[in-house]
């Protein structure tokens, strides 16, 4: 079986995002920056709902591949920012796991929602993803730093999502449309786990 060119792509870079996990021993301390980079990987809810955007962008199509996950990751880091100042809303991790829901189930059922609903439905989730990350960001490191690694992992995920949908849909519109599935049962462990 031949790999999509995307997911080998993807096989090389992932790796790299995980030398902070392998760094990551109590009592040593993380770089900011390390830390940012680690941060979106440490929560179940946060890498289903980041894949599922990519696969969600691939679904939609056209300019969506694009729109989707940048919309996504600018409204984490203005969530990420209101976060580290201290703004906080209630329920924020409930938001979450309802947008690891929305997201498979938005593609589950391969719904064609307009671009701007689409782009305003990815901005809501971002921004509740950004605000759980900036309040959960350590004190003693660098907000910009941390920030900045929080950004390069979560478009690593963007970009994992639309490699896994872009080899799923050219197998089978049903095959992508069973990743969403798999992002629901996710959120289903999720709430029992």
């Amino acid at each position: 079986m031949k790999t999509h060119p995307a997911i080998r792509r993807l096989l090389l870079i992932l790796p790299l995002a995980a030398v902070p996990l392998a760094q990551a021993h109590p009592g040593h301390g993380l770089h900011s920056f390390s830390a940012g980079l680690q941060h979106p990987l440490t929560g179940y809810d946060h890498l289903l709902a980041m894949i599922a955007v990519g696969l969600w962008a691939v679904q939609l199509g056209g300019w969506s591949r694009w729109a989707l996950p940048l919309t996504f990751v600018s409204a984490m880091t203005l969530g990420a920012m209101a976060g580290i100042s201290g703004f906080a809303l209630p329920g924020v991790n409930e938001w979450i796991l309802a947008s690891v829901f929305a997201l498979g189930l938005l593609i589950a059922g391969a719904a064609k929602l307009p671009l701007g609903v689409g782009i305003g439905s990815v901005a809501l989730a971002g921004a509740f993803h950004g605000l759980a990350h900036g309040a959960e960001m350590p004190l003693s490191t660098n907000s910009l730093h941390f920030l900045a690694g929080m950004v390069v992992t979560t478009a690593l995920l963007h970009t994992a999502g639309v490699a896994i949908g872009l080899a799923a849909q050219k197998r089978s519109m049903a095959l992508l449309q069973l990743t969403g599935a798999g992002i629901v049962a996710g959120g289903v462990v999720l709430c029992v786990g």
